[in-house]
């Protein structure tokens, strides 16, 4: 019995934020402050709560959490950010009710960055993604992406997969948040993680992004090069380059857009030069103010360098392409939507 009164307690194990008030204690001052840095305000309340609390500690407890932390960057950390990761990281540091609801505003973010990546996405390819799934899968896939994506993708479905996946959408019902999770996680996988390379697969869509950068002599004489040799894939490669001169044939709701975001003096360097015709349909797309600064900028201004010139139109050209990339603009308005009426 007396030997049983003299055994030394057994330590309370340390949990969430009393584990990293301990580590701070033994770092000492210095290196504790280095890592508090990163901390934000938040955090730095909890972690001070548990130093101020915190219990005596044996060295042999401290030495078993520094043996604890070491190891699992000896072994090789597995680094790779996902909603379940951060949940292990928050348990133990914040109360329960707390991390749900960190976790459900993680959750509808990285869903909502899903489908937006997704919506952004050329519609043959998903199309062509779908096509391999079960129509309730691709029923599923398409209400969550953008109402105009999902209607460019049903055009490429054929009509009787087409009306099925009509049909099942109309059918849904409300989904288990867990399983929302796996569709979420095998999306991004399976066909978001390996889009660069689906998209790479086509050599005449890499040609095109090459020869989009070119000069503009030189664009021409690739393309007659390859006219001569290879005649389908020049049609091809032309069909999917976009150039400066293709910007009038742009919807006026494109062009619009383009040009609110392109810097006034690029515009007035890329109108030089260019005909009476072509230079009314870039200015009706501005705004009656920037249209009188840029009108008299070209009326007073001297002749440019051909080079200044052509890196405006360069720049101009590049955003229309970066913004049709993000589903921001549409380059190819055969859409009948796009027509006028009279």
């Amino acid at each position: 019995m007396a030997a049983t009164a003299n055994k030394p307690p057994v330590p309370r194990p340390l949990q969430g934020p009393d584990r990293v008030a301990a580590l701070l204690m033994a770092m000492g001052k210095p290196a504790a402050a280095r890592v508090m840095k990163h901390f934000d305000p938040e955090e730095i309340k909890i972690i001070t709560r548990s130093v101020a609390t915190l219990k005596s500690v044996p060295p042999q407890q401290i030495e078993q959490l520094i043996e604890e932390f070491a190891s699992n960057f000896l072994n090789g950390a597995q680094l790779v950010g996902t909603t379940g990761e951060v949940e292990k990281l928050l348990e133990g540091v914040l109360p329960p009710d707390q991390i749900g609801e960190i976790m459900a505003d993680v959750m509808g973010n990285a869903s909502r960055s899903i489908w937006d990546r997704m919506s952004n996405v050329s519609e043959n390819l998903i199309a062509a993604y779908i096509l391999k799934e079960h129509p309730q899968t691709a029923a599923l896939i398409l209400s969550k992406v953008k109402p105009t994506c999902a209607a460019k993708v049903m055009g490429h479905l054929p009509p009787d997969r087409r009306n099925e996946v009509m049909r099942r959408m109309l059918g849904f019902k409300p989904m288990v948040d867990e399983t929302m999770r796996i569709i979420e996680r095998v999306v991004h996988e399976d066909f978001m993680t390996n889009l660069s390379r689906n998209q790479g697969a086509d050599p005449h869509a890499k040609m095109a992004d090459i020869v989009n950068k070119m000069e503009r002599d030189h664009m021409e004489d690739v393309l007659n090069s390859l006219s001569e040799s290879r005649p389908k894939s020049a049609e091809i490669l032309k069909s999917l380059l976009f150039t400066f001169d293709d910007i009038s044939k742009l919807t006026p709701k494109a062009r619009t857009a383009l040009f609110d975001r392109a810097p006034t003096d690029k515009v007035v360097m890329s109108l030089k030069g260019t005909d009476a015709e072509f230079r009314e349909i870039i200015l009706s797309s501005l705004s009656s103010r920037v249209r009188r600064m840029v009108e008299q900028e070209l009326n007073s201004s001297e002749p440019a360098p051909h080079r200044e010139v052509t890196d405006a139109r360069r720049v101009i050209t590049d955003m229309a392409l970066d913004m049709a990339g993000k589903g921001e603009i549409d380059l190819n308005s055969d859409n009948e939507e796009d027509a006028y009426v009279m």
